[in-house]
Formats: C-alpha cells, sequence, structure tokens
C-alpha cells in the first residue's frame, strides 16, 4: 500500500502547487487590471489566457444583481482555491498517512 500512499501524496503536493500558481496569477491579473494594461503586451495575454477559463465561468454563474460594476470573480476564485486547499490537498494527505500506517 506505500506505493498508493506515495501516489496520493504526490499528487496532494502537485494540487497545492497547481492551486498556489494559480491564486497567484490571478492576484497578478487582478492587480494588473487596475492599471489599464496593454492587451497586446505578452504577459497580460499570458495571464489572460491562464486565469481565464477559471474566472469566467463564475462571471457567468453571477447572477445581475450581484455585479456591481467591479468584477467580483477573482475573490470568489480565492475562496475556492483556499477551499480546494484546505479541503482537498489535506484530504489526500490525510488518506496516504491511514494507508502508510495501514488503517
Amino acid at each position: 500500500m506505500f506505493i498508493l500512499s506515495n501516489l496520493l501524496i504526490a499528487s496532494a503536493h502537485v494540487l497545492d502547487i497547481v492551486l498556489s500558481v494559480l491564486y497567484w496569477l490571478i492576484l497578478i491579473r487582478a492587480l494588473i487590471s487596475w492599471v489599464s494594461p496593454d492587451p497586446y503586451n505578452p504577459i497580460v495575454q499570458f495571464l489572460n489566457k491562464t486565469t481565464e477559463p477559471m474566472l469566467y465561468p463564475i462571471r457567468k454563474i453571477l447572477p445581475v444583481g450581484l455585479r456591481f460594476g467591479i468584477d467580483i470573480s477573482p475573490i470568489i476564485a480565492f475562496f475556492i482555491i483556499i477551499f480546494l486547499k484546505s479541503f482537498l490537498v489535506r484530504m489526500l494527505t490525510d488518506i496516504s498517512i491511514r494507508l502508510r500506517l495501514g488503517g
């Protein structure tokens, strides 16, 4: 069972890193949006391409009443990422520890 345990712990670490990187990319995109960036800048294009697949569905789900003229989808995305890091990553780690201990 140690192989499955190691696989789960490695998956938990990779997921934790991916979620952390996504968190920082969304934060940087939100901060850059305050200064009206050049849409043809390669860094801005990279940020948009990497974060839009997560932010667009959140914007689509938000009711019209919650759109105050500012985009709150990054805040909701932060809550989702924090939840996934504290629940899913911790759950994978705990399962791997229980498998390693044999019970």
